[in-house]
């Protein structure tokens, strides 16, 4: 079995410290394949959050591939940062940044859906480059046949029925661009809560798989991350929330499962 941790949204800045030690310790414990960070490691992309943020992800002591958030972008008021010097403070993370992952029987490739600008107020949604969708199908070309192909972005492509919302550009057709291509799984953070949505896109399942948040800026559910459990080519996702100290059954639920007919449940909280 391959065991995967999705983390998303940990802000460092606001972070909240008891949910970082509780991921800290879960990793340790139960020695995951691998962690999957699909953004916004930072809450304002100064170094110093970024230096806390590379320290703990290094800390873990299992493989990282990170993606970056609308929140690892310098804001608004440092607009010439933003634009051109948009990566300058990456230095402690850059090793992990849209880091292409190999593991037994599963792939893990990256596709950036942040934008230093865009034509509307909003910045801080999601879009999907031409570039981008480019680079993310060639690698998926190159992967073998018979293996699982996750994509990890930080902005869901589609809404997944949460509180929050993504509005990705171009995420919808970037999406059945990926279903066509063999993906079977997108992951991503932002919304700060957890999801698993099974979407049918030309005759192919793809699962819309969104991670909570170990930030303070929590919305409908507790601090949380996904376990994701891959046993002979088949996958589920279980919601692991910081309920799961006091030994609550919800706390550990599975949200969906890779089955003949995948059942749909937008923001399954647990």
């Amino acid at each position: 079995m391959i065991r995967l941790f999705h983390v998303s949204d940990v802000h460092f800045g606001a972070e909240d410290p008891q949910a970082i030690a509780w991921f800290s310790e879960r990793v340790a414990a139960e020695k995951p394949d691998a962690v999957i960070m699909t953004g916004d490691l930072t809450m304002r992309a100064t170094r110093d959050e970024f230096q806390r943020g590379g320290d703990w992800l290094r800390s873990l002591g299992v493989p990282v591939t990170l993606e970056v958030g609308n929140h690892d972008i310098p804001y608004y008021w440092d607009p010439f940062r933003r634009i051109f010097a948009p990566y300058q403070r990456y230095a402690t993370v850059e090793r992990m940044i849209e880091r292409e992952l190999d593991l037994p029987g599963v792939t893990i490739v990256p596709l950036k859906t942040t934008a230093r600008a865009q034509w509307r107020w909003n910045w801080s949604k999601g879009r999907v480059s031409a570039g981008s969708l480019r680079r993310a199908l060639a690698m998926i070309e190159q992967v073998p046949p018979g293996r699982l192909i996750f994509v990890a972005a930080h902005h869901p492509l589609i809404e997944g029925g949460t509180k929050g919302t993504a509005k990705t550009r171009h995420g919808d057709s970037a999406l059945t661009a990926l279903a066509q291509a063999g993906a079977h799984a997108v992951l991503s953070g932002h919304v700060h809560d957890p999801f698993d949505v099974p979407v049918e896109r030309e005759g192919r399942i793809v699962r819309m798989i969104g991670a909570g948040t170990l930030s303070k800026r929590v919305r409908n559910s507790p601090p949380a991350f996904n376990e994701i459990r891959i046993v002979d080519g088949r996958f589920e996702t279980i919601a692991r929330t910081m309920d799961e100290a006091t030994g609550t059954a919800a706390a550990r639920r599975p949200i969906s499962e890779d089955t003949a007919e995948p059942r749909i449940e937008p923001a399954a909280i647990v």
